[in-house]
């Protein structure tokens, strides 16, 4: 009669190992403390986050730096004004920084062996807390008017949105929309509505009067709302400006 005998179960072994160097009450309290040293750290880099001062540079280690994550002032701004976004303090970034961006920063911090400053985020304007006067990008600043990508987060900008805001980036590409509508208002008037037979000066003229109605109401709708246009709004914390 073969003997048989019993497996081994490795959890078992592992205990074992375990308990002969330390007690479970130990591995208990320096998870704890590790836990603790951990939220600790997310505590201090979400209050500069929120709260900390404006700094120009971080000294990062320029050997690993990912140059896909390198970008200059001039992009960024090229970015916001074709997308209307701001780009402002992240203390003035009013939605919630997901954990994953808090990871990167250490993770960040732990590889250059320096601590984060002067935190920055690209988003359209609802997501700030902007003075009266849904795909945010964290940087950080390395000098020189560069900034370093840290983490993206959130949906994805809508794919016409730069096409929809197009209008909206100078006072040259606002006006040609004004003109577009007003041609196209003014095709849509019944021929004799205001002479039996329009000739082409009627026209223009028709076409002027409508283009001055949707200017009128175009200034007026700007001033009240404090609406502005993206080459001036990009890097502004003021709602109105």
């Amino acid at each position: 009669m073969m003997l048989k005998f019993p497996r081994t179960n490795i959890e078992h072994q592992l205990l074992k190992v375990r308990n002969r160097k330390t007690s479970e009450k130990n591995i208990l309290n320096a998870v704890h403390q590790i836990l603790a040293e951990s939220d600790r750290k997310d505590d201090l880099i979400l209050e500069e986050i929120q709260h900390g001062r404006e700094k120009n540079n971080n000294d990062l280690d320029a050997d690993i730096l990912e140059g896909n994550r390198i970008f200059h002032i001039d992009d960024i701004y090229e970015i916001c004004v074709n997308y209307r976004l701001r780009f402002l303090d992240s203390k003035l970034f009013k939605s919630k920084i997901p954990y994953e961006a808090l990871m990167e920063i250490k993770h960040l911090e732990k590889a250059h062996h320096t601590t984060l400053r002067g935190f920055k985020i690209v988003a359209p304007s609802k997501l700030f807390k902007l003075d009266n006067a849904d795909d945010p990008l964290l940087f950080a600043p390395i000098g020189n008017d560069y900034y370093y990508l840290i983490h993206k987060w959130g949906n994805d900008l809508h794919p016409f949105r730069r096409i929809l805001m197009w209008p909206f980036k100078t006072l040259e590409n606002f006006i040609v929309l004004l003109l577009a509508i007003s041609v196209l208002t003014a095709l849509l008037v019944p021929d004799g509505l205001f002479t039996r037979n329009q000739s082409t000066t009627e026209f223009f003229m028709i076409f002027f009067f409508i283009f001055k109605w949707f200017a009128g109401l175009s200034i007026f709708y700007g001033f009240k709302m404090g609406k502005n246009f993206s080459t001036d709004i990009w890097d502004s914390k003021f709602y109105n400006a």
